[in-house]
């Protein structure tokens, strides 16, 4: 299992032509149906195909890993009302959590195998490990050995079993996550497994755990990456960060590859293009053809 090289289609290191690799954010989740292996599908083929198609991952009740991204089935809480059931996904059976149907679309919650499945070896695959079954989470904090050892047992026995998934299949892979255990999780049960950090409002946090785990991406917001329109606005944030890291230059001088989350416009990828960027997580498909056209 590795990162995707500089050919084809896209790749994580940086491109010989400079157009940063896309990255389908939950399958073009613009696009298709996010999460499900019909999203995954669109995202491997057709115009403006993804060098890698991006999921989230977590277990349901009976522990099968399933491909999803908010705690709930329903709408409650921050949980979008994505499927026609109910119940929180870690705690709720595989026939129900299965058999949900998402957004209206006549798709259901997939297994990550399924997704692995409906793809061919050379299509990657941005695995996001998104929550172990919890709700006492630290979210991109750097964590001192006692809470890291605390951490860890939430996110051990999950993680093996997203490794199991990926062992099976033959396609280039990267494992990211907002969260330490869950990546020195990953790195102790595998050390080969390509790593990304995603960061949430501290860069430095984030670079911080990358150094710790020798990670082989970091994943910044579009509003926290310096040198473009955007820095510094609001974004997913309540307030303005103030962008005083150059994550793209800082990341680039350990080694590291840079792919931003979550690009919705075209004028978005032609800043992080000029930025230099290595990767772009988005929603929509053929935004850097927009940018090649002008």
């Amino acid at each position: 299992m590795s990162l995707p090289d500089d050919s084809g289609d896209g790749g994580l290191e940086s491109r010989g032509d400079d157009r940063p690799a896309i990255l389908a954010h939950r399958g073009f989740a613009g696009a298709a149906p996010e999460n499900t292996v019909a999203a995954a599908r669109r995202a491997a083929a057709g115009p403006g195909r993804a060098a890698m198609v991006e999921v989230d991952a977590m277990p349901t009740g009976d522990g099968t890993v399933v491909c999803f991204h908010d705690d709930r089935l329903h709408a409650e809480g921050g949980s979008r009302g994505l499927t026609d059931a109910r119940g929180t996904v870690w705690e709720t059976p595989d026939d129900v959590v299965l058999d949900a149907e998402v957004l209206d679309s006549g798709q259901t919650v997939p297994r990550l195998a399924d997704v692995f499945g409906a793809l061919s070896d050379d299509v990657g695959v941005n695995v996001e490990l998104k929550n172990p079954g919890s709700h006492d989470l630290r979210l991109a904090e750097p964590l001192d050995p006692a809470e890291l050892a605390d951490r860890r047992t939430l996110w051990d026995s999950f993680v093996g079993d997203v490794l199991a998934v990926l062992d099976d299949h033959d396609n280039d892979v990267l494992v990211s996550s907002f969260y330490e255990a869950a990546l020195a999780a990953t790195r102790e049960a595998d050390p080969s497994v390509p790593v990304g950090v995603l960061a949430w409002d501290a860069l430095d946090d984030a670079l911080e755990i990358a150094a710790r785990y020798d990670a082989e991406a970091v994943h910044p917001p579009v509003n926290l990456v310096a040198g473009t329109p955007f820095a510094g606005e609001p974004g997913h944030l309540d307030a303005s960060p103030d962008v005083t890291t150059d994550v793209v230059a800082r990341a680039h001088d350990a080694g590291r590859a840079v792919n931003v989350w979550t690009v919705s416009t075209w004028y978005q990828a032609a800043q992080l293009r000029r930025a230099g960027v290595d990767g772009l997580l988005v929603d929509y498909p053929c935004l850097l053809a927009a940018d090649d056209r002008t």
